[in-house]
């Protein structure tokens, strides 16, 4: 039997973030065996393959507002206590060149590959098992006995990084909530997130088409004040619609609801194309409408509304509003999403009312933690979810080290 202090279950970017912190947080002359494990072959493989290959691993923006959860506090604490400033003071230690795009995302100038090497350099002293499957897991006298495919390991501790279901491809499972359950914690139902949207047959006839095709455009849900709104790319799909903006409002949507697209948010459609009538009436509906629109899109309404090959001259003002509508305010129902298959994250999982918003740590079992995207804590796209893992797993390790000293 192996003895270890602290054991974390999940060699992903919580999982790693929260050893390495053990590591770095214990004193001098004070010995702490921390063991990682995971039944993948390598370390870090959604990093890796995040932010296409360059890894979006933070965002300055970050605050308990762009997060979902039933319970939007509760993030507060954690992120707090491990800012993004934190985590870029940290990369920059390491050497790594990054750059900020859009909306406060920061992403590496060279390769994903780069942090994943960070976390593993900064984790020096502690153990890492990979291709080691979790039989069981029993709370014991000194703490818990987890049987691995490697034998049996008895730890003080136990953190759970297990993760959530999406990208179920790179061996994502729902470990995590069987183990939380098992220790009577409650789960709220996982559901993918940031994730593409699919459609009926009536709008997969005008989606299909244009399959490629990409505009900025403000989707929303909801209504009135309370409507939550991105605005972003957004691209058309054989399956429906994709893109930064319908991946956002995913999050948001639940079977049933109505989003609805301004595919021109800047332009008042009805009016240009009533501008655009007085100075040159000749031209097609379709031409004034590519105008504000790639082509292929301003041809595919035109034809949908039945307005193909139709003069501007002949349309009188109730025409060019329906037109507007159609761009400026289309609305949809879908009928669901592509699901975990090409989930980004996962929304819900371990209830945070179990959990101590302050350490992670159940509130019914001592030395039991749950991190990352395996509590329900979900973030917008664009660096959220990696910040709420370093700031999950770095609560945790702060509770663990104090434990210990």
């Amino acid at each position: 039997m192996e003895h270890v202090d602290t054991l974390v279950i999940g060699a992903g970017a919580a999982g790693l973030f929260c050893a390495g912190s053990i590591i770095q947080a214990a004193g001098k002359g004070q010995e702490q065996r921390v063991l990682v494990l995971d039944h993948a072959r390598a370390a870090g493989e959604k990093i890796r393959i995040s932010g296409g290959g360059r890894c979006n691993f933070t965002n300055l923006a970050a605050n308990r507002e762009r997060f979902l959860s039933q319970n939007p506090r509760f993030c507060a604490s954690a992120l707090s206590g491990f800012s993004p400033q934190d985590f870029v003071e940290m990369v920059n230690r390491a050497g790594i060149a990054w750059h900020e795009k859009t909306l406060g995302q920061l992403f590496c100038d060279d390769s994903a590959r780069q942090i994943i090497d960070m976390l593993l350099h900064r984790m020096r002293g502690a153990e890492l098992w990979l291709e080691t499957a979790v039989q069981s897991v029993e709370a014991s006298d000194s703490g818990y006995l987890v049987r691995t495919s490697r034998g049996v390991v008895s730890a003080r501790n136990l953190v759970v990084a297990a993760g959530g279901r999406s990208i179920p491809k790179m061996g994502a499972t729902g470990l995590g909530y069987e183990l939380a359950e098992q220790f009577g914690l409650r789960i709220i139902e996982p559901r993918a997130g940031l994730v593409p949207l699919t459609f009926a047959t009536q709008d997969l006839d005008l989606c299909r088409p244009l399959a490629g095709v990409a505009v900025d455009a403000v989707v929303s849900h909801g209504q009135g004040r309370s409507a939550t709104r991105f605005r972003d790319g957004l691209l058309f799909t054989h399956r429906g619609l994709s893109g930064p903006a319908i991946l956002q409002i995913s999050s948001f949507w639940k079977p049933g609801d109505e989003i609805t697209v301004d595919l021109a948010p800047d332009q008042d459609i009805a009016a240009a194309m009533r501008d655009m009538r007085g100075q040159n009436g000749r031209q097609a509906v379709s031409t004034a409408l590519a105008r504000y629109l790639p082509s292929r899109l301003a041809d595919a309404i035109t034809e949908e509304l039945g307005f193909s090959g139709a003069r501007l001259a002949d349309q009188a003002n109730p025409k060019l509003d329906r037109i507007a509508e159609r761009v400026n305010r289309w609305r949809l129902r879908p009928v669901g999403s592509e699901g975990w298959r090409t989930a980004e994250v996962t929304l819900g999982g371990v209830d945070t009312r179990d959990l101590d918003a302050r350490t992670m740590q159940a509130r019914n079992q001592a030395g039991l933690y749950f991190i990352g995207e395996v509590v329900d804590v979900t973030g917008w796209l664009g660096g959220y979810n990696f910040q709420w893992a370093w700031a999950s797993a770095h609560a945790a390790a702060k509770s663990i080290a104090a434990a210990e000293a």
